[in-house]
């Protein structure tokens, strides 16, 4: 969403991002030569990797604007390995800068919530380099004429939506007051005027009272039918979700004809709970709310206040009459939230270490992939492991095409073919039915000697790397 020129820079708080991380270069498949040693030996090396799009928080970013006017960002290749044992140089990562408060979502999945300066989440990853003939060599195959080309990047859609962090949401219709209160309680300069949708961007504000620091965030936009998508509030109620504390901001001076502070708090209740649907375990409702009785400098504001106060308190609701413009109430108002800030944050349980998650080696066996029937002697097989070796592979190179048949057989998948009722000549596809590689079985071809051991060894695909 995008605010409109009139006021002023744009903020944008959620955008679709189209990112592609760097291919990896392919290996090389060289012979050395040097004047009188013909047998020099392989010495092709292996491709660069390729480069990753990482999205990291920085403080200094507001809002989600450059990339909704770039939505396209692509991470650096990594260059092709050469002779003489010269590996490629990897792809330059793309790092991009996103504000505090940043959820990253890939259809209804959320792939990363990222808060805290410095936060950081690769969104896609390069490509593996391909090995050069150099690191394929082996007794079996001392001077392979052939390499791996690299692996593609991951290319993936994503939704960048930014979810305000602060303490206490100040909730109300246009006009209350909500840009003044957050003035006057912290150093914010938010723009004000006389009237509706003035506002057009969460302000943020930071409020010190006692020994407890907090942000507020005035929250525009909200009027009824705002969770329906009336007005602007549909757009900014997800700036409410991380807040603690609620407190409604009620008009009691400036109020149009059939309205009053009673009528406007349910309104603005009655939204926060619609839009508790898309909330979760922790809904909008169950968080602890303070009204706040705005322009009681206003001889008629505080007549109204004194005459609606008893009813809020009847709720069990705290109620505080204030002024943003003379500062009346403020001191309490600021110490009652930063209490219940404290409140908040005393219930949370303790941090955890940060602790170090290493990736077990995967398991060699019939987890790797999959045989099924796909037709009237046609088998799909898939996995990880047979698609990455299918990429990685140049099918213009019968020797590569070998190699290939001679991993596929040390996986198993001949026995598993077999197993599943395929006979000579049977169509096998290794890949998706939406793209794959079609080839011919052939049993009787000898597997590479695979009881031998690998002709090559790609220490990355067997979990080393």
């Amino acid at each position: 969403m995008a605010a409109g020129a009139g006021s002023g820079a744009q903020f944008v708080d959620r955008v679709v991002l189209h990112v592609a991380a760097g291919n990896g270069g392919n290996g090389c498949a060289s012979i050395h030569r040097e004047k009188f040693k013909p047998l020099g030996g392989p010495d092709g090396a292996n491709g660069g990797r390729g480069g990753d799009v990482i999205l990291v928080v920085d403080s200094g970013t507001a809002s989600l604007l450059d990339y909704h006017r770039r939505p396209h960002r692509k991470a650096g290749n990594g260059k092709p390995g050469q002779g003489s044992l010269r590996t490629g140089a990897d792809g330059a990562d793309v790092v991009l800068t996103v504000p505090d408060g940043t959820v990253v979502k890939e259809g209804d999945t959320v792939l990363a919530d990222l808060v805290g300066e410095g936060t950081r989440f690769v969104v896609a990853r390069g490509g593996h380099g391909g090995l050069g003939n150099a690191a394929l060599a082996s007794a079996k195959r001392k001077a392979p004429g052939f390499a791996l080309l690299g692996e593609p990047g991951e290319a993936r859609d994503v939704v960048l939506e930014l979810k305000s962090v602060a303490d206490v949401a100040l909730v109300g219709f246009p006009s209350a007051g909500k840009s003044s209160l957050i003035a006057a309680l912290s150093a914010a300069k938010p723009k004000i005027a006389a009237y509706p949708f003035t506002t057009l961007i969460p302000n943020l504000g930071v409020v010190s009272a006692g020994d407890t620091t907090f942000t507020v965030a005035d929250v525009p936009g909200l009027i009824e039918g705002a969770s329906e998508g009336r007005g602007l509030g549909l757009e900014f109620l997800r700036h409410i979700e991380r807040s603690s504390t609620l407190a409604h901001v009620l008009d009691c001076a400036t109020l149009e004809p059939g309205r009053d502070p009673v009528s406007d708090f349910e309104v603005i209740e009655k939204e926060l709970q619609a839009y508790d649907r898309v909330l979760g375990d922790r809904p909008l409702s169950d968080r602890p709310r303070i009204v706040v009785l705005n322009k009681v400098d206003v001889p008629d504001g505080r007549d109204l206040a004194d005459m609606v106060r008893p009813e809020f308190e009847a709720r069990g609701l705290k109620v505080f009459e204030v002024s943003a413009a003379s500062h009346e109430g403020l001191r309490e108002l600021s110490f009652a939230m930063a209490a219940m800030v404290a409140e908040y944050r005393a219930s949370l349980p303790p941090a955890e270490p940060t602790r170090l998650v290493i990736r077990p080696a995967p398991v060699r066996g019939a987890a790797d992939f999959e045989v099924k029937a796909v037709g009237d002697d046609t088998f799909l097989i898939t996995g990880a492991k047979p698609v990455r070796w299918l990429r990685q592979t140049d099918f213009a190179n019968e020797e590569a095409v070998g190699y290939l048949a001679d991993r596929l057989a040390r996986l198993g998948v001949e026995e598993a073919l077999a197993e599943a009722g395929a006979e000579r000549g049977a169509t096998v596809l290794i890949g998706t039915q939406d793209e794959s590689i079609v080839f011919d079985w052939e049993p009787d071809i000898p597997a590479g000697e695979a009881g031998l051991g690998p002709r090559g060894t790609d220490r990355r695909l067997d979990g080393h790397y």
